[in-house]
């Protein structure tokens, strides 16, 4: 009768063969010139195997640097898109300051050539009614502005002020509807009235005679009459004439040389002209005889 399981070697004998086998093996590889051909091919053959084994960690590793790259780029492009941002606004505040800059060294040009007294006001309101051109400024009684103050920008006279409070005024325009203003055509010292149209660009010369000498481009100033303007201050340009057979008047208009619209620092004016004028008509006056 055949035994069903075959009997191998005994556990002590295949004890001694693997620790023979190993001990060769070690021997071998301690002279390395045995081995190293069998190592190569080995390598070449498991290769294959060891790279299909490494490729999923090695896309996961690049798809992990790809993102981490993708997410930095974003996060620097957002960085520099914030800081175009504010060198952009700062570039405009730098710009609107050297405008500012600008403005006011042409006031302070043009108080140097009037030669009076001023004070540098800004802007504080436009009054919105379409009719009435009036505007706020920021100085008031607390810094001596009056009623009646003449009012200019760099160019040419604005207005007068015609309401004072403690800390700001009020200024009418030129071109106000109400407003007139007495003024001398510059080339031929012939004096008029300039009256608003109630258009910010325009004033009337409504009053001119007939056969007066008035032309386009002729430059208008204040002639220092009804004392609220000193002589000589830039009012405007003529900009056409309309003479009409069998009337009594010509009538002019004129472009205003300020930038009513634009100016946003005003010059007031304590004019030393107008303070000399008003003492040479106090000496004149005979005393009066008890």
């Amino acid at each position: 009768m055949k035994p069903i399981f075959l009997v191998g070697p005994s556990a002590t004998v295949r004890l001694a063969i693997a620790v023979l086998l190993s001990l060769t093996m070690l021997g071998m590889e301690y002279r390395e010139r045995h081995l190293s051909g069998f190592r190569s091919l080995l390598a070449t053959i498991t290769y294959p195997l060891v790279y299909l084994v490494e490729l999923p960690y090695r896309v996961s590793e690049a798809l992990s640097h790809g993102l981490a790259s993708h997410r930095a780029l974003l996060a620097d492009n957002q960085h520099l898109f914030e800081e175009n941002l504010r060198l952009r606004a700062r570039l405009l505040s730098f710009d609107a300051l050297e405008k500012e800059n600008m403005r006011l060294r042409a006031l302070l040009d043009s108080s140097f050539k009037i030669g009076d007294n001023v004070l540098i006001s800004e802007l504080i309101h436009v009054d919105l009614d379409p009719y009435r051109h009036h505007i706020q400024i920021n100085k008031g009684s607390q810094a001596g502005v009056y009623q009646g103050q003449p009012a200019l920008d760099a160019n040419a006279v604005m207005g007068q002020v015609v309401q004072v409070n403690p800390w700001d005024s009020t200024v009418l325009l030129i071109t106000d509807s109400e407003h007139s203003l007495p003024v001398q055509i510059s080339r031929t010292g012939l004096r008029t009235i300039a009256v608003g149209t109630g258009k910010i660009d325009s004033l009337r010369l409504p009053f001119l005679p007939n056969n007066s000498d008035v032309r386009e481009g002729d430059r208008i100033t204040t002639s220092g009459l009804a004392g609220q303007f000193p002589a000589g201050y830039p009012v405007a340009t003529v900009n056409s004439v309309q003479r009409k057979p069998g009337a009594p008047f010509t009538e002019a208009l004129a472009t205003p040389d300020a930038q009513l619209d634009r100016s946003r620092e005003i010059l007031l004016v304590w004019s030393n002209r107008l303070e000399d004028a008003d003492n040479g008509e106090q000496a004149a006056r005979p005393e009066e005889t008890p």
